[in-house]
């Protein structure tokens, strides 16, 4: 099998028109930018160690990067971009550099030489305006295309194009094959009452639903379950903002390249989160964390907007792929470690596979291969469930690991033993997310007679309930020891 090789170590430069934020690591100032919408300005760290475009070897691994994950960008660009700007700082220095001598001289020059020093001071003066005007567009073209470059993916991340080239790691429980007298999940979900597909379109549109009765009482013990799972493994609950400003859409790399899955409140200059991973990130944003605060993880339950762009006319009918849906989140920020990385991304996998088995739901799990990553993930975990009435096992949880892409963006540092800083490494996994998560529950557990069987881990959250009918009231599903 083919795999990606490491990245080169990175150079270290002090120059006066860069930060360091560490020996190591080395951005930007943090200034105001026009904003991928075009409609604010936002403010931004710069989002890669620039100094590693310097690097050949570096620039065409960010190349294979980019096709690797079929993604359209060029690093040549963003390498001549960069050289662009240090060409410009350059020139910059040096007409500081003349004025200030020229400053110099004019103080202690007598009334004649001062009058012709200072027609040369006026010229430099509109020198050092052009030449701002210059950088401030390089700056700007250099961090526009940086915002738009991959991660280099792990070493051990299989190449391929699609889902077809993920790498099959293992499987659990055994898949339930279709029958004629089976129902598929959006009859069931009819015959049972448990949501509302057309009426819910005929205001809401397409891919839109009402989770009703029962189905709304399920998903929420399903939500909450998966919740409790989490918070007995020492993550902190959250329910976090869904409405957020395009800095963290930015931040957490769901744009440039995922504008048009998202959606924009226009009079509010906000979007809506596909995941509350966003939110979780950016609370953050901007931090210099204690070495002693980390890890910190966060099990976030949210809801989430997806506009489905790239879907048009695939899975409409059902719960597969709707606009709406809710989402228990998992997300780590920790030390920047590789090795570290590599233990809580299989710790995070493993808590989603937990509420699985509870779920009692068979699935399957499969490193994702470089043609399904996303820009900033390093290494993926895709967890398949066996829904019965697609006969194949689909994509239920996504787990990545992002190394420091999204700190970058998100300018979020800790403070290192040895007294300097680093950029945090953050990953993210579902814990469980619906209503998608109904397809395989009520395939899987229907019963000859059309009734549902709901799993023993769930029925603690359902008033004990040990199977589902159409005849089964709401009030039965509700906790005993709420008051009448």
């Amino acid at each position: 099998m083919t795999s990606v090789q490491p990245s080169a170590s990175s150079a270290k430069r002090c120059a006066r028109h860069l930060m360091i934020s560490d020996a190591a690591q080395t951005e930007l100032p943090p200034t105001r930018r026009p904003s991928v919408a075009g409609t604010r300005t936002v403010k931004l760290p710069f989002v890669i160690n620039v100094q590693l475009l310097r690097d050949p070897a570096f620039v065409a691994q960010l190349g294979r990067a980019a096709e690797l994950k079929r993604l359209d960008f060029d690093a040549n660009q963003l390498s001549e971009a960069f050289a662009e700007r240090r060409r410009i700082v350059g020139l910059v220095d040096q007409t500081r550099a003349r004025q200030k001598s020229l400053s110099n001289r004019f103080r202690e020059a007598d009334a004649e030489t001062r009058s012709a020093l200072r027609d040369q001071l006026g010229q430099i003066s509109e020198e050092s305006k052009g030449l701002a005007a210059q950088l401030s567009e390089a700056e700007e073209k250099l961090q526009n295309l940086a915002l738009r470059a991959p991660s280099i993916p792990d070493p051990t991340a299989p190449v391929g194009v699609n889902d077809e080239d993920n790498e099959v790691i293992r499987h659990w429980g055994e898949p339930r094959k279709m029958s004629p007298d089976m129902a598929d999940h959006v009859e069931l979900a009819r015959r049972l009452g448990l949501v509302e597909f057309d009426r819910a379109q005929k205001f809401a549109g397409s891919r839109s639903i009402a989770l009703t009765g029962n189905g709304a009482l399920v998903v929420r013990a399903v939500l909450a379950m998966a919740m409790d799972q989490l918070v007995i493994r020492n993550f902190r609950p959250v329910m976090p903002p869904v409405l957020v400003r395009e800095e963290a859409m930015i931040g957490t790399g769901y744009f440039p390249l995922g504008v048009e899955d998202a959606y924009k409140a226009d009079r509010e200059d906000r979007y809506l989160v596909g995941t509350s991973e966003v939110s979780l990130v950016s609370l953050h944003r901007d931090e210099l964390l204690a070495l002693s605060d980390l890890p910190i993880r966060y099990a976030g339950v949210s809801s989430c907007f997806r506009r489905e762009a790239g879907s048009h006319g695939r899975d409409t009918r059902g719960l597969y792929r709707v606009h709406q849906f809710d989402k228990v989140e998992q997300v780590s920020i920790i030390e920047a470690d590789d090795e570290l990385s590599r233990r809580e991304q299989l710790a995070l996998l493993e808590n989603s596979e937990t509420v699985l088995k509870a779920l009692e739901l068979p699935y399957r799990v499969a490193i994702a291969c470089t043609g399904e990553m996303g820009q900033g993930q390093r290494l993926k975990y895709e967890v398949e469930t066996w829904m019965p009435s697609r006969a194949a096992y689909s994509e239920t949880h996504s787990c990545s690991s992002f190394g420091d892409f999204q700190s970058r963006r998100s300018n979020i540092k800790y403070r290192t033993a040895d007294g300097g800083t680093a950029f945090a490494y953050t990953l993210n996994n579902t814990a469980v997310a619906a209503p998608r998560i109904l397809i395989p529950l009520l395939e899987h557990h229907q019963q000859p007679d059309g009734a549902v069987r709901i799993p023993a881990a769930l029925r603690p959250y359902l008033n004990g309930l040990e199977t589902l009918s159409a005849k089964t009231p709401s009030s039965e599903l509700v906790l005993a020891h709420i008051p009448a």
